[in-house]
């Protein structure tokens, strides 16, 4: 598959829903994780991300809006040693406990199905970076009903191994805006990582539907002594 631009991708989307884009700087220095969320509804732009220990959590702008939690807060970002978990839900918690106990991954999602929001049954996408003597591994996950049935899982994992210089791989919720929301189909899609974090965070951001975006995370990681760089972006200040 040929690689893209991660910019002129969500260029083409109004709707792609949240995303997680993981891979490799160019340079080869820096593990890289990117995170946005996207809304429709007043309850879901009505979020920003903050910082919470080494990861984030999302939490409401405004308070007196909030109506149902339930599927909007949660940590989509959590460290446990030389592993970055990246969700969009509180499978991010699910995936630290199952790693915590030497569960894989795959093993650790097992108990997690698509989000219960039909008819949209809304994917849940989950990533992991994990360092490792000097180098690292990414992979990605999406569990989903079967073309809009609920009754039927589909369950991918997707595994980089080792990380290519320059390339990453994206995964969104929804192929695109509809109703009921498509869910994205096929592999992740690959995609180039530049060097430098700010370049990278600001062509996501403006990239994204200036309507339905909401917040962007977007972490450097060197992979040589396991320090990072993160950039927060939210459009409620």
């Amino acid at each position: 598959m040929k690689k893209q631009d991660l910019g002129t991708l969500l260029q083409s989307k109004s709707y792609p829903g949240r995303g997680i884009a993981l891979g490799r700087s160019a340079n080869g220095k820096y593990a890289v994780a990117a995170y946005f969320i996207m809304g429709r509804s007043v309850n879901s732009r009505n979020r920003v991300f903050v910082e919470d220990g080494e990861g984030i959590r999302t939490e409401a702008f405004d308070p007196s809006k909030m109506e149902d939690p339930s599927l909007i807060i949660y940590a989509p970002v959590r460290v446990l040693g030389s592993k970055t978990i990246v969700s969009n839900g509180d499978q991010t918690d699910t995936i630290y406990e199952g790693l915590d106990h030497q569960f894989t991954f795959e093993q650790s999602l097992r108990s997690r199905r698509y989000e219960p929001d039909g008819p949209n049954y809304t994917p849940r996408i989950s990533g992991v970076i994990h360092l490792k003597d000097g180098d690292f591994n990414y992979a990605l996950s999406i569990l989903k009903s079967a073309d809009g049935n609920p009754d039927t899982d589909h369950r991918f994992t997707f595994t980089y191994s080792p990380a290519a210089a320059g390339t990453g791989h994206f995964i969104s919720t929804y192929i695109d805006d509809g109703n009921p929301l498509p869910s994205f189909e096929g592999e992740p899609l690959p995609v180039s990582i530049p060097d430098d974090i700010d370049s990278f965070t600001d062509t996501i951001w403006t990239s994204l539907n200036e309507e339905n975006k909401v917040s962007l995370f977007v972490r450097y990681i060197d992979v040589e002594t396991g320090k990072y760089e993160t950039r927060i972006v939210n459009k409620h200040k």
